[in-house]
């Protein structure tokens, strides 16, 4: 799926490539699958930092929009038999806080053609066509490394004979192309249900819960539709899976979800602590050098005063 209005941006993503696959061939095998693995994780990371931001906005937006729930409830049953005026005073609701209802289709707005780009370009490397500025030597190069012993263009339905020109087992490749696709799946699952739990810990009325659990266990089955990618693609998807995972993971330690006192306000939560705290908790203290001894306190014992018969040089009366 070629289009022609985001030929600037295949052109940039092959650009990127070359610069990052000639930066680890420096000092790595150019054609190795390290150097090519190395290369995908790179400019996954790096288009991740670029849409940061974009995911700071969606989930500032999702959690102002979970401090407002107890408002747009009490909205919903106050003009629940007029449903115009109680989306106005929603709207209003939103408007009026700084929260933005659509702030969460931001990052997957600016993931899809980054996507779409990876995907054409990677395509075209495994097809060996020379496009979008690439070299016959970059191309080549990708074609020639093996990852796990996997061509790195290689699908799950390729014919046994086109893997076996690249030089690898047919029974080999698949069972590596499988087990990435699980990978895949299963990460999708896991960042699906982290996003779903957090929505049921602050919205366990929530009308929408059923079809939210409903997504959570479909949503995995879309990453067996990748069996018609390229490894390199799958490679890429499984990359930014994991890293969106481990990023919801770090917001949602330190955003937890919003309680309410009787009244619908919030109350502050604090946050949990993160895996490099609990590692210093867990840590043996250092030695601390014993408590000086108090020295001992010294009591004067003052001599008793005699009767004046027994005192040295007295005399009866």
């Amino acid at each position: 799926m070629e289009l022609s209005w985001l030929n600037w941006l295949y052109t940039a993503i092959a650009q990127v490539l070359t610069w990052i696959h000639q930066g680890y061939s420096t000092f790595l095998d150019p054609d190795s699958g390290l150097t090519w693995a190395l290369t995908l994780i790179t400019i996954t990371v790096a288009m991740r930092l670029l849409i940061f931001p974009l995911f700071l906005k969606q989930m500032s937006s999702s959690k102002k929009m979970q401090e407002l729930a107890p408002k747009v409830q009490e909205i919903r049953k106050r003009y629940a038999k007029d449903k115009q005026r109680m989306n106005e005073e929603v709207m209003n609701l939103y408007r009026g806080q700084g929260a933005n209802p659509l702030g969460g289709c931001l990052p997957v707005l600016a993931q899809f053609p980054i996507f779409i780009s990876m995907f054409t370009v990677l395509n075209a490397m495994a097809h060996g066509e020379l496009k979008f500025g690439m070299t016959q030597q970059f191309v080549d190069s990708a074609r020639a490394a093996h990852i796990f012993g996997a061509p790195l263009p290689a699908n799950f339905w390729m014919d046994g004979t086109q893997i076996q020109a690249f030089g690898a087992g047919v029974v080999q490749t698949k069972i590596v192309l499988a087990i990435f696709v699980a990978i895949s799946s299963l990460t999708t699952f896991l960042t699906v249900r982290q996003s779903v739990t957090r929505s049921m810990q602050q919205m366990p009325d929530n009308p929408m819960a059923s079809q939210q659990k409903i997504l959570m266990y479909i949503s995995p089955l879309f990453a067996f539709f990748s069996l018609n990618f390229p490894l390199g693609l799958i490679f890429y998807w499984v990359t930014t899976n994991v890293w969106t995972l481990g990023q919801q993971h770090w917001f949602y330690s330190r955003n937890p979800a919003p309680e309410f006192d009787a009244k619908g306000n919030v109350i502050p939560v604090a946050p949990k602590s993160g895996l490099l705290s609990k590692v210093r908790k867990s840590a043996p203290a250092a030695e601390e050098a014993p408590p000086e001894k108090p020295e001992p306190k010294i009591i004067r014992q003052q001599p008793s005063k005699q009767p004046r018969s027994k005192r040295t040089g007295s005399k009866k009366s």
